[in-house]
């Protein structure tokens, strides 16, 4: 059944499966325009050197601390502390991506997504397959596949005599992103080259006279299916919240009754994508009048003539979202997509960021860094602040990179949104338990830029961590509190140093 659904509820979800938050921690002062003391010397060195420990020291901030601030003309450092220390980049990641993307696909990619017939429609009947071939488009969503199908209807095809065939080889399936997360968080889904809604499925739960009332469905700007290739079990129980389990071509979840209340919903990761985008490009093509049989999987795409066909917005806009809303999925099927422009075969996310790796070591100079995936969820990847102002003042990322950015809004004295403060930070934030990222560009009112990379992680606390804590720990969102309030300290600590 397919009904209607605003696109005010979507929008709103976007954010929900990002792994990265923005700044959002107040500070005892607001940067204003003052007059500076003369630094110059080796008493203005002592004098900064004794402000910046007071400040390391008022932050309270467990684990390790690296960062660095530049003049991205010359890449000159102009202060640092551990800045060639090896972090976990977390989503900072992205921004690297976004460049290797650039790099080998071009600002102007489009993935297609199409519908092949294996022979011709007569009468309104396909004798031969049709196949809903997947081109790596990590956009793709529920109002695109029922624009296909509306696009069969108006070729008067109604029936399907042969198969209905999926394809999904464009891009390597992988079931997760990061196989050390919980199995219900939506940041971290599936991967293939046909992939639905950023591969999660919406569960909606509301309380009945007797138990829950359950729905799953792939819900877009117009539409919300449901669908059958996830399933959800409300038991009685306080926990665990969620327990997973793959049945043949099916998710299979259940929930703990305790934690639904009156009612509530949140987005799943999806495990099999391409089933998924089939069930529900089936189901929107029998509400347009056309009859496809059950779907079948195929590893190489079948030669055949291509009845109708959805193009992305281009690479530079979906960049841009991904840098907004720092989205998972996308980074890590552009990061696939770039690897194999540049004449790589990765059949893994360790293999296709080992070759970004390389790329980004000769190319942005970051000697140090080293990447296990695309996104930043993975925490094996390690980079060093002094690496990154390197690559954000090359001069591909100064013109490439700093355009994607986010603006990041800086907070008063008390802890709110400051529009009008006189710092502009374009920045790419990133998030993982006890671990802090923030890397950019920031200008001062003088009009002086400066290239900024901070990275903080409490490994002890990180490694102590069971899988079932890792959504939510205990202690995180205080820790990441501090981190962000010493990351603005420090950027108005610079504006007031090196604002020209």
């Amino acid at each position: 059944m397919i009904n209607s659904f605003s696109r005010r509820a979507f929008l709103t979800s976007l954010a929900a499966f990002s792994a990265s938050t923005s700044i959002a921690a107040p500070l005892g002062r607001s940067l204003r325009p003052v007059a500076r003391p003369d630094l110059s010397g080796p008493e203005g060195a002592a004098l900064r050197a004794r402000s910046l420990e007071a400040l390391l020291k008022q932050s309270n901030l467990s684990g390790g601390v690296s960062f660095a601030v530049a003049n991205p003309k010359d890449g000159k450092i102009l202060e640092g502390r551990n800045a060639n220390a090896l972090l976990p980049p977390a989503s900072v990641t992205k921004a690297v991506t976004a460049l290797y993307a650039l790099t080998y696909l071009g600002a102007n990619h489009r993935f297609h997504t199409r519908v092949i017939a294996t022979a011709p429609v007569q009468n309104g009947v396909l004798q031969g397959d049709l196949i809903l071939a997947g081109g790596g488009d990590p956009t793709l969503d529920t109002d695109a596949l029922a624009r296909l199908a509306k696009a069969l209807k108006a070729q008067g095809l109604r029936e399907v005599r042969g198969r209905f065939l999926v394809y999904a080889g464009a891009l390597p399936y992988l079931p997760h992103i990061d196989d050390s997360q919980p199995d219900h968080v939506g940041y971290n889904p599936a991967i293939s080259g046909l992939s639905l809604n950023f591969n999660r499925v919406h569960f909606e739960w509301k309380r009945a006279q007797s138990g829950w009332g359950v729905t799953m469905d792939a819900r877009s700007n117009s539409y919300r299916p449901a669908v059958t290739v996830a399933k959800m079990k409300v038991v009685r129980r306080q926990a665990p919240l969620y327990t997973y389990a793959q049945k043949g071509t099916q998710d299979h979840w259940t929930v703990a009754s305790g934690a639904l209340g009156k009612g509530g919903s949140r987005w799943l990761p999806v495990r099999r994508p391409d089933f998924y985008a089939a069930e529900v490009f089936r189901t929107l093509a029998r509400a347009h009048g056309v009859v496809l049989p059950k779907e079948k999987t195929v590893k190489r795409l079948p030669a055949g003539a291509t009845l109708a066909s959805v193009e992305s917005a281009p690479l530079s806009t979906i960049l841009r979202a991904m840098m907004k809303y720092s989205t998972n999925l996308t980074a890590e099927m552009v990061g696939l997509a770039a690897s194999q422009a540049a004449g790589g075969k990765p059949t893994s996310l360790r293999a296709s960021a080992k070759q970004m790796t390389k790329w980004a070591n000769q190319t942005l100079n970051m000697r140090q860094a080293r990447f296990v995936d695309h996104s930043g969820l993975g925490d094996g990847s390690k980079v060093s602040a002094q690496d990154m102002v390197a690559a954000l003042s090359t001069p591909v990322a100064q013109r490439h990179l700093s355009p994607l950015m986010k603006q990041i809004t800086l907070r008063d004295g008390r802890g709110k949104p400051d529009k009008n403060h006189p710092l502009r930070v374009m920045a790419k934030t990133g998030t993982l338990n006890f671990a802090s990222a923030l890397a950019g560009y920031v200008t001062t009112p003088g009009g002086a830029p400066m290239a900024f990379a901070f990275f903080s992680a409490d490994s002890k606390r990180r490694d102590q961590l069971k899988k079932s804590e890792r959504e939510r720990p205990e202690g995180g969102r205080s820790w990441n509190k501090r981190a962000k309030t010493l990351q603005q300290a420090l950027l108005e600590r610079w504006g007031g140093l090196y604002g020209g």
